[in-house]
């Protein structure tokens, strides 16, 4: 296979053509992998999960090198809506329900670690990415308001008391949109530059001694020798210790991880710069929203007040084919005044779906440890991941066996059926939503 074909899934390589990989910061263009090495340990996949892994692994003075297919934060690490969120896209009560109350306790007191990992790293290592805080989400019908309610108590119920219901006047001091009924506030929330973020922590790696190979898609992993093997078009890694943290781009290279999740791609775009005045009548409080349907609006302004609206799902990860028609009507019910705004980035790019929901972590043979699965809750979750992660590589098990024992399903009627499965259940829930109920 040459090296062409290798990198179809990524084209060639460069990032995609959004508003993130325009106002990226400087960073270096890292070798390729070339010829045979051994490490310590193996990171595939330089997004949040594998930098994560990584970072917390070098800072306990490990060996560790990361061998990325395209450029570091290529796939949905660098390309997602940038909002920290709490929590997994399986709620708390889910999660109650399915697994039980300890594991609903386990759960509840690490939802909030993910954006207390990223603002540590952006504190100790001077990451530049437009960090802010508070998160927001809002309710369209008085059924979304009592799901909003019963949510702010369950979560004060496991001791989580920094959410805040809003009435529909007091939204109005956050997100100025007739749309909404009202809204609960998370103070721990936030939203930043996704890119710069990935960026930044790859540096931090780097400044520990980690080595990041670029460019380097892995067409092959042996999973069962004692010490397992990574091999790219140029190279071949050979460790005691093997993470993969590909997660929707990991594609066909290990056959028992593919059956587990499915791509599924969301879309994002950019406006133009706003007039300052303007944008502070849309988001006077500069924080990020997003509503509670099943097919989801997600937005926030930058650093130099574009408006970034996403949304939309395409089961299995195709990208449609023109992503502003999509998202500029959904764009126009939110804010009427932006139904003519010049849009002058659009890009789209995949997430991980677990049947569940509920993000998947273990391990294949005696040394090779995975994490995928975060359903659209990556930001957060995959920086948690990575550090259970690098506890578990370290010797300590303790969180890692409970993720790792949560039993994973498949999607019904297996791979060849999840896509139309997945739609038929997107069409039942967005009917449910425009009826509101």
């Amino acid at each position: 296979m040459n090296a062409r074909s290798e990198m179809s899934y990524a084209g060639d390589g460069r990032h995609t053509n959004s508003y993130y990989a325009a106002s990226a910061n400087p960073a270096p263009d890292r070798p390729s992998l070339k010829g045979e090495i051994e490490a310590d340990i193996c990171v595939v996949g330089a997004g949040y999960s594998g930098l994560s892994t990584a970072l917390h692994l070098a800072e306990k003075g490990h060996s560790v090198v990361i061998v990325e297919g395209a450029r570091v934060g290529w796939g949905a690490s660098g390309r997602n809506g940038g909002q920290i969120v709490n929590g997994l896209n399986a709620s708390l009560q889910t999660i109650r329900k399915r697994y039980g109350q300890d594991t609903a306790h386990f759960v509840a007191g690490m939802v909030q670690e993910g954006g207390e990992i990223i603002r540590e790293r952006v504190a100790t290592y001077g990451i530049a990415c437009d960090l802010k805080d508070n998160n927001i989400f809002v309710g369209l019908t008085g059924a979304h308001m009592r799901e909003l309610e019963e949510r702010r108590a369950l979560w004060a119920s496991y001791g989580i008391d920094n959410q805040e219901m809003l009435d529909r006047e007091q939204l109005r001091d956050h997100v100025r949109s007739d749309l909404y009924a009202g809204g609960l506030i998370d103070r721990t929330g936030g939203h930043m530059h996704p890119l710069n973020l990935a960026l930044g922590e790859a540096a931090a790696f780097e400044s520990l001694g980690g080595t990041i190979y670029e460019m380097s898609p892995v067409t092959k992993v042996d999973t069962e020798a004692p010490s397992p093997t990574v091999t790219t078009a140029q190279g071949k890694v050979t460790c005691r210790t093997l993470v993969l943290c590909g997660n929707a781009y990991l594609g066909e290279v290990v056959p028992k991880l593919a059956a587990r999740v499915m791509p599924v791609s969301t879309q994002v775009m950019a406006t133009e710069p706003l007039d300052p005045d303007l944008a502070a009548s849309l988001i006077p409080g500069d924080d990020c929203i997003e509503d509670i349907r099943y097919i989801l609006d997600y937005y926030r302004l930058s650093a130099d007040k574009r408006l970034l609206f996403g949304g939309g799902t395409v089961y299995g990860g195709a990208d449609p084919r023109d992503i502003e028609a999509k998202l500029r009507r959904n764009l126009a019910a939110v804010f009427p005044q932006l139904a003519h705004v010049k849009v002058e980035y659009a890009w789209s790019g995949n997430f991980a779906l677990s049947f569940s929901r509920v993000p998947q972590m273990g391990r294949i043979g005696a040394n090779t440890y995975f994490a995928h699965g975060y359903s659209g809750h990556g930001v957060t979750g995959s920086h948690t991941f990575g550090r259970i992660l690098s506890e578990a590589i370290t010797g300590d098990l303790s969180r890692f066996d409970v993720f790792a024992s949560l039993p994973w399903y498949p999607f019904p009627g297996g791979r060849a059926l999840r896509v139309p499965y997945s739609v038929i259940g997107s069409w039942w829930y967005g009917l449910r939503d425009r009826l509101g109920v």
